[in-house]
């Protein structure tokens, strides 16, 4: 396990370029960033059964399509509609209503759920690359299917790992959500990153500094961001400008997984199993051409290591206790036993 004693340091403001937002960095000084720990396993797995478990399709929601596609019962990766979805496909979409200044729309969408794995203790962590990079491709798949429909206008791939981060079944699953509208974070990033690309020339995220990187493959990098909002938060970014996720192709899937069940482990061995989100940011499907230049897809993960307090609420400036420089340098001396 690595360990790392990093210098006092005077905290720091920094701005992050991607989000245009601030993050205040404040190293606790009684306490070594190689100290930082999960406090428990973040859901403990006692359940050797549950609705996502191979022999129990049943008890889910309609499938969507699986993999391998004409599996019966050895299915490796199952894509399912929500049985408790956040918005409806049933809904029609409705253009904007307005009263008094507020506006609203149906809440129609797609919420479908990726099952990683048929075997309820694996976790993708569990998985090999080649695995990993089907999950990848799956998402890409279902990606391609939400873009058939002409009111789906943004596409959240998102994975909740531990009850703290938001999952509420053990077993490892990501989630889906498509909406009718682009939300305004997503649209706030791609501003702030052609604002950069207009000031420099250069996209923001296809130079880093090498102190911030972890590690990388063929195809992609992995590295503490600038301004992590998470202590020990890590970016996996493609290495070729590319500004939407389902433009990945099978080889860059497979070195895709590769990178990213390394970094989960690392992750997982000196954090002590975090909960954690894992979240894709990518393009909207109809993204005007002149954002092309600017926008760069990339893969977060994000542990949950502290709370969020009355602060950041208030201000959305969040407090990082760890230097991404540090955390960079822990995670890089993680080693990995085969």
């Amino acid at each position: 396990m690595a360990e790392a004693e990093a210098p006092n340091r005077s905290p720091e403001i920094r701005k992050d370029r991607i989000h245009n937002r601030w993050v205040l960095f404040s190293p606790a000084r009684s306490r070594r960033p190689s100290d930082f720990k999960a406090k428990s396993n973040p859901q403990p797995n006692n359940k050797t059964e549950c609705p996502f478990c191979a022999g129990h399709e049943h008890e889910c929601a309609p499938e969507i399509f699986r993999v391998p596609a004409n599996s019966t019962a050895d299915w490796k990766i199952r894509v399912i509609q929500n049985l408790f979805p956040a918005v409806s496909r049933e809904l029609d979409f409705q253009n904007p209503v307005s009263a008094l200044g507020d506006v609203a729309v149906s809440g129609f969408g797609f919420h479908d759920v990726v099952i990683e794995s048929p075997v309820h203790s694996v976790n993708m962590s569990d998985l090999s690359p080649s695995q990993v990079g089907e999950v990848m491709l799956a998402f890409k798949k279902r990606v391609e299917q939400l873009q058939n429909y002409d009111n789906v206008k943004y596409v959240q791939v998102f994975k909740n790992h531990g009850a703290s981060a938001g999952a509420s079944m053990s077993h490892s699953h990501s989630q889906m959500i498509a909406l009718p509208i682009v939300p305004p974070t997503v649209s706030a990033r791609l501003d702030s990153m052609r604002e950069y690309y207009k000031q420099t020339g250069k996209c923001s995220l296809c130079v880093q500094p090498n102190e911030l990187l972890i590690d990388q493959s063929a195809h992609f990098i992995s590295l503490v961001p600038f301004a992590a909002t998470f202590a020990f938060e890590i970016w996996i970014i493609p290495r070729d400008h590319s500004s939407h996720f389902h433009e990945l192709d099978n080889e860059k899937a497979n070195d895709l997984g590769g990178l990213l069940k390394l970094m989960l482990l690392k992750m997982s061995l000196q954090l002590n199993n975090p909960p954690f989100n894992l979240l894709i940011h990518t393009s909207p499907f109809q993204v005007d051409p002149s954002y092309a230049p600017s926008t760069h897809w990339f893969l977060q993960i994000a542990p949950h290591l502290s709370g969020v307090g009355g602060f950041e609420i208030a201000t959305g400036c969040h407090i990082n206790p760890v230097f991404p420089e540090d955390a960079a340098k822990i995670l890089r001396d993680v080693r990995i036993l085969n």
